[in-house]
């Protein structure tokens, strides 16, 4: 089933900003606190996926939820296996999970990450950022059209942090995104705490990204909030959101004019015991405010 784009009854209309969350299943509690605040659901489905005999499926037990969801939100895939960036070629079982999943849900659009997890066949346990060279971005483009053919819905695609500095390239970080937008049409994801976490960790210059990026390809902005380990900020999606994150991020919107249509609270299922279903529920009720007002 895909879904369609068009507006529904009791859904955000395209020209508002939604808020979306992420749920990755198994927690009934919390789902039930984020309907009532939310317009879309993040779902990764790497994260619902387990181990069945030799086969790698999508959770029954988190399906039957997500189904129940009915029309108190949109659902959006984000995915962090598919290794896009991959010299070798990508990932077959990130497919296979998206093609079970829109088997049995509809959703509104599904998503990546712009980097590689995997070498040689071999995982990283990491996301690395790709390389802004000319080679790199002819084969993301090539890819981004062959996913777009085989799925015919909206295709987003994220930056991610740079654990290490970038290697020399021909495109600016912006550049990449706008000429990649440019020639695929393909949508963006940005998130503003990985740029905050690249300006602290290697002297990242958000001012000048955001002066250069063609914020109308932006229609979903990601808020989080990590921690600080040896002078160092990680994202590990385990804090509530900080202001200098929601101004970045409102920022944004105000410049994408129009085009942005969700901001998602990001948080790992890990994080919920820590964090409280209520100060998660507080945290939506505030990001509401934020981005309505």
């Amino acid at each position: 089933m895909i879904a369609s784009m068009a507006s529904q009854p009791g859904r955000t209309a395209r020209s508002e900003v939604g808020i979306g969350a992420t749920y990755e299943g198994r927690d009934p509690e919390l789902l039930r606190g984020l309907l009532p605040l939310v317009d879309y659901i993040e779902v990764t489905l790497e994260t619902i996926a387990e181990v069945r005999g030799e086969k790698i499926s999508l959770s029954r037990e988190i399906l039957r939820e997500l189904k129940n969801v009915g029309k108190g939100a949109q659902i959006i895939v984000h995915g962090v296996g598919l290794s896009i960036g991959s010299h070798e070629g990508w990932s077959p079982t990130y497919f296979r999970l998206l093609d079970e999943f829109l088997d049995q849900i509809d959703i509104a659009w599904h998503s990546e990450h712009l980097a590689y997890t995997k070498v040689d066949g071999k995982h990283l346990g990491i996301m690395l950022a790709m390389p802004k060279t000319e080679e790199a971005l002819d084969m993301i483009c090539e890819r981004v059209r062959v996913i777009q053919e085989r799925y015919p819905l909206p295709f987003l695609l994220e930056h991610v942090v740079h654990v290490i500095p970038d290697s020399p390239g021909q495109h600016s970080d912006a550049a990449f995104l706008n000429a990649l937008a440019d020639r695929t049409g393909c949508r963006l994801i940005l998130d503003a705490y990985n740029l905050e976490c690249d300006a602290h960790n290697h002297g990242f210059d958000i001012p000048a990204f955001l002066d250069e990026l063609d914020a109308s390809n932006v229609r979903d902005l990601h808020v989080a909030c990590g921690v600080e380990h040896n002078g160092f900020l990680l994202d590990v999606h385990s804090r509530l959101t900080r202001a200098s994150t929601v101004a970045l991020a409102r920022q944004v919107v105000s410049r994408a004019a129009g085009s942005a249509q969700v901001v998602v609270y990001e948080f790992r299922p890990e994080a919920v015991p820590g964090l409280g279903r209520v100060a998660i529920a507080d945290e939506l009720r505030r990001l509401r405010v934020a981005f309505r007002n």
